[in-house]
């Protein structure tokens, strides 16, 4: 039986390489799998923000990953699992509700307009991005220090230091519309009646950036049937280690399942 193919997205100042060796797992298994890079994120930091970044919305990724999602279907791939991470989470539901998919696969995912939980982490997180004025129209990079407390907190250095290191720039706009939903235009909220087909849901107890809260609301929200785990003592940042492995066997054993 042919395994579906799995379309994986990238996080908030992240590129495909977040998933590595997830799909190196994924591959093994069976699945095809591909990565698109969002709009903007191939250009290392070391370079000037894209100058088209500034202007982007969600609608602008959401529109790049069905143009993607739709090539795998036109060759004959059928249905992905869309799997995200992060704001690549929040980005697979809004994807998934405009496209026939095969089921969903959320990793620490950012909030919906409604799937919100409070929680001051986050704000503490950014708040060096956040305290500039204006930054909602800027391109935006997660600073060192908000990124050890909030993404890579208990993450070996070895590993904080590369990843911190590979980060790109992201719009701030885009950020303000996940972080300020009703301020701009609610472009976050997701349909979740479409929702309705087999999901994964996995967040870190520890997780600083989008706490275990924002996992709860979205998992109660979906309306189809919903496989939930919370991992302990796991930060945000899931792609080292022991965790990556303990991750990539589930998702591949969750796949199993759907067979």
């Amino acid at each position: 039986m042919l395994k579906p193919p799995v379309l994986l997205i990238h996080g908030m100042w992240s590129t495909p390489a977040t998933f590595d060796r997830v799909r190196a797992r994924l591959e093994a298994a069976g699945h095809e799998t591909h990565a698109p890079c969002l709009l903007f994120h191939d250009r290392p930091v070391s370079l000037p923000p894209a100058p088209g970044l500034r202007q982007l919305s969600v609608r602008a990724y959401v529109d790049q990953l069905e143009a993607e999602a739709l090539k795998l279907t036109a060759a004959g791939s059928g249905p992905p699992i869309i799997l995200g991470h992060s704001m690549g989470g929040l980005l697979a539901q809004l994807l998934a509700q405009r496209i026939d998919h095969a089921g969903l696969v959320l990793l620490s995912p950012a909030a919906a307009a409604n799937a919100q939980s409070f929680s001051l982490d986050p704000a503490r997180t950014l708040k060096n991005v956040i305290l500039k004025w204006g930054w909602w129209d800027e391109p935006t990079l997660c600073d060192e220090e908000g990124a050890r407390w909030g993404i890579f907190n208990g993450v070996p250095e070895d590993v904080t230091k590369a990843e911190i290191a590979a980060l790109v720039w992201d719009s701030g706009h885009v950020l303000a519309e996940m972080a300020l939903p009703p301020l701009f235009g609610n472009t976050t909220r997701v349909d979740y009646a479409r929702l309705n087909r087999p999901a994964l849901v996995l967040v870190g107890t520890e997780d600083r950036i989008t706490p275990p809260g924002i996992a709860r609301a979205t998992a109660r929200n979906l309306s189809g049937t919903v496989d939930y785990h919370e991992l302990p003592g796991a930060p945000h940042w899931l792609f080292w280690g022991d965790l990556e492995q303990q991750l990539s066997a589930m998702v591949v054993e969750w796949l199993a399942g759907l067979n």
